[in-house]
């Protein structure tokens, strides 16, 4: 089955973005935008979605909005993909329930009701799969044990999404780093002390010391474009990640070469609370080249130099 109707919800966000620019490449497609930043819809959404808004914001509307009607506007966009890439991934626990398990499982209702046929794409994240043993791989057999209210939200709408019944799969995202990457992730929060620091200045940060599997964005967008158009049945749960654990010191450093910041880090701030607890992930991503006939195509430096290309502000030092 060829899926050319292709509704993206947060298509405003950070990975919501990248994945709708990579998807208005797919040939033939038609992509039908529902998120904030969408404005009216299929406006933009490229080659001929049709006229009128979708109105779906995840972060505004999945949270609340009764199922039924939901589903009434599903049907009358008639997508035969649906690419899931809102959430919310800092706030209040309520808002983090709402938005990451609520929101997941109003969709899968809603699509049973109005496009039961449609294929499901939806963005999980590593945070399931909480604290693991250093040195290891996570595969998507591993136990998912996430920490806190983040991590426990996101494996509620997983969970939603693979007991559906629907033609759905969950990509499990690791730590996707690229241009737009917010400041909530260390990634952008970096970035963004970087240009506002002195070439030869101090930037505070909490400890590095913990091991993350960094993806590029980019990558990432290749995966959901692979998922969508993918023959047949695919598994519930595929991990997306570069296969690699890296330190966050080295990630840092990489930032600052790029960045042509010379200054001192100095790792006496507050970490992240959404981290804290678990100093080692690295992804099997074993499956997802099985299943999808995917694999990241580029390089940290890659990801971090189109994150520090996209910071606002100037000076822009990009070293050679």
């Amino acid at each position: 089955m060829t899926r050319t109707r292709i509704l993206v919800l947060g298509c405003g966000g950070f990975l919501g973005s990248r994945v709708t620019a990579r998807l208005q490449r797919t040939p033939g497609a038609r992509i039908l935008r529902g998120g904030r930043g969408a404005g009216d819809g299929a406006k933009g959404g490229t080659r001929g979605g049709p006229k009128g808004g979708a109105g779906l914001d995840l972060a505004a509307d999945l949270a609340t909005v009764p199922v039924d009607v939901l589903a009434r506007q599903l049907a009358a966009l008639a997508p035969d993909a649906v690419v899931d890439c809102a959430g919310v991934v800092a706030g209040r626990a309520s808002a983090l329930c709402a938005t990451n398990a609520r929101g997941p499982a109003a969709l899968c209702e809603a699509m049973a009701l109005a496009t039961p046929s449609a294929r499901l794409v939806h963005l999980g994240s590593a945070a399931e799969y909480g604290p693991a043993e250093p040195g290891a791989a996570l595969a998507e057999s591993a136990p998912a044990r996430p920490e806190g209210v983040y991590g426990a939200a996101k494996l509620a709408g997983t969970l939603a999404v693979t007991g559906s019944g629907l033609d759905a799969v969950v990509l499990r995202v690791f730590n996707p780093v690229g241009a737009g990457s917010p400041t909530s992730g260390l990634p952008g929060r970096l970035a963004a002390a970087f240009r506002e620091a002195p070439r030869e200045g101090v930037v505070r940060t909490g400890s590095l010391a913990a091991y993350r599997d960094f993806v590029a964005a980019d990558d990432v967008a290749d995966a959901v474009a692979l998922a969508v158009a993918a023959p047949g049945s695919v598994p519930p749960v595929v991990n997306i990640g570069s296969g690699k654990a890296t330190q966050v010191r080295t990630l840092a450093a990489e930032l600052a070469s790029v960045s042509g910041f010379t200054g001192r880090l100095e790792e006496s701030g507050r970490g992240s609370e959404r981290s804290a607890g678990v100093s080692w992930h690295q992804a099997d991503i074993t499956l997802a080249a099985y299943a999808l006939g995917w694999q990241p195509t580029r390089t940290l430096r890659d990801a971090l130099t189109a994150l520090w290309a996209a910071v606002p502000g100037e000076p822009v030092r990009i070293s050679p």
